[in-house]
């Protein structure tokens, strides 16, 4: 499968603690790139089962007049694949709220706008179903910044989104991870087998 990610790749001490600076896995504080939200979202048990909200009027955050709802649609990805694998994905228009409906994901989020705050900034985001992660999340992706995301489950992940615009293929471009050039903290370029690895090893 071309989006495989290969096993197998070591990390020193140095690469694993500039993943970890990276990584996301809880909403409600600031966000290490401007314009992006990480809500935490509730998930309800009891003995029948469970049930999670994903989306209010009144959560101001991730919605509202500049972020309307637009559409929903799902996509399951295979375990140890990457979408994609040296590219990223970047709208100039469409907002995208991700949600992971099972399995486990990293959301990876790159910031190259010129006139942002948190230019050249890199964060990942870890969302996971409720019964493969620590609690569900939500992120909301502004337009013009780069993203993508690898699945880092043993199963199947399906993600469901709920972007701001009805998908337009002429908002959607790919910029390659050269062309990019984002790097972790310790100046290392960014590259999904590391962070593959690093949720192998930890």
């Amino acid at each position: 499968m071309a989006d495989s990610i290969p096993t197998g790749t070591s990390l020193s001490s140095e690469m694993k603690e500039a993943v970890a600076s990276a990584l996301v896995t809880s909403g409600g504080g600031l966000s290490a790139i401007h314009d992006v939200a990480v809500r935490d979202l509730t998930t309800h048990r009891d003995p029948r089962g469970t049930l999670t909200e994903l989306l209010r009027a009144d959560w101001t955050d991730v919605y509202g007049e500049d972020m309307p709802f637009a559409q929903v649609y799902t996509s399951m990805t295979q375990p140890g694949v990457a979408r994609d694998i040296d590219k990223w994905h970047v709208h100039q228009h469409q907002t995208d709220r991700f949600y992971c409906v099972s399995g486990r994901i990293v959301v990876a989020i790159a910031d190259p706008r010129e006139d942002s705050p948190s230019r050249g900034a890199l964060m990942l985001v870890e969302l996971a179903a409720a019964e493969d992660g620590p609690a569900p999340l939500m992120v909301t992706i502004p337009p013009r910044t780069l993203h993508g995301f690898v699945v880092t489950s043993e199963r199947p992940a399906t993600l469901l989104n709920f972007p701001n615009r009805i998908y337009d293929p002429e908002d959607e471009g790919r910029t390659s991870f050269t062309e990019a050039n984002v790097t972790f903290s310790n100046g290392e370029p960014f590259d999904y087998r590391t962070v593959d690895a690093w949720y192998r090893q930890r």
